[in-house]
């Protein structure tokens, strides 16, 4: 399997409205790899995970087409990751399409909103549930809940194709027990982990600093939720986090931990 991160930013994007942040000015002055977009991955251009507002551009900077999606997955229903309004520009009116050219999988509050704003519309939506394993083609799609949302099962994924493995998990706090108890012997090859709050500690329990993100890697370890030569990436990155890209580098390095950037790509 081959991930792109199409972008690593949280909901606020970096540099973000209105923001005179140190990270927020930073990534204005230097650009590149300190600008991120809202959160959001692409595997092997066809399973597609999120829907933020920052799609179209990440489509045309990265040179991709969504036409090659065979699926849209969701994590949750927060407005960076899931952008219901865009949803109708691949139909007709707006194109040629006269039905969906892909399955849209979502929690049950993921798939009753598309619903309330589509309800006539020839769109296929499925219902996810954490733990309740699914294939779409090749792969097979195991959502784990994230500990992100009271009100909403939020997930984060497992997904394996060909003997290899990867778990992506963007928008959790450190996992309940429930996730805890399905991991052990996972064996993931590739992990994609948020790193939210940075360096700042918040009272929200939905996103991970760094010392957090540094013990749920360290438990995952004992478990043996990933492979000893597991290839670790951060995502979703604030700037309230107080680290630009280039500190974050330097922060993960001795932890042999790759700090993610809006367009890196992986392969697992």
């Amino acid at each position: 399997m081959r991930i792109r991160l199409m972008g690593t930013g949280a909901a606020e994007g970096i540099p973000a409205f209105y923001s005179s942040t140190r990270v927020s000015e930073i990534a204005r002055r230097e650009g590149g790899r300190e600008v991120r977009t809202r959160s959001a991955a692409v595997i092997d251009d066809c399973l597609k995970i999120d829907f933020g507002p920052d799609t179209l551009h990440q489509i045309h900077r990265d040179v991709l087409d969504a036409r090659d999606w065979c699926a849209l997955l969701f994590t949750h229903s927060h407005d960076d990751h899931f952008c219901r309004s865009e949803l109708q520009y691949m139909l007709h009116p707006f194109s040629t399409c006269e039905c969906m050219p892909f399955s849209i999988f979502g929690n049950a509050t993921i798939v009753s909103r598309v619903r309330e704003r589509y309800p006539e519309w020839p769109i296929e939506l499925v219902e996810t549930e954490s733990f309740r394993s699914f294939a779409i083609g090749p792969y097979e799609v195991t959502p784990i809940h994230a500990y992100h949302l009271l009100e909403e099962d939020a997930h984060n994924f497992i997904i394996r194709r060909d003997g290899r493995t990867l778990i992506y998990a963007t928008d959790t706090g450190v996992w309940r027990e429930d996730t805890w108890d399905f991991l052990p012997n996972t064996q993931a090859n590739l992990l994609v982990i948020e790193c939210g709050h940075g360096r700042v500690p918040s009272d929200y329990f939905g996103h991970l600093t760094l010392d957090d993100m540094y013990a749920v890697i360290a438990r995952m370890r004992e478990i043996g939720a990933i492979a000893p030569d597991a290839t670790i990436v951060t995502t979703h990155h604030s700037h309230n986090g107080d680290l630009t890209y280039a500190e974050m580098v330097e922060e993960l390095a001795p932890h042999g931990i790759i700090a993610g950037y809006d367009g890196l790509v992986l392969e697992v």
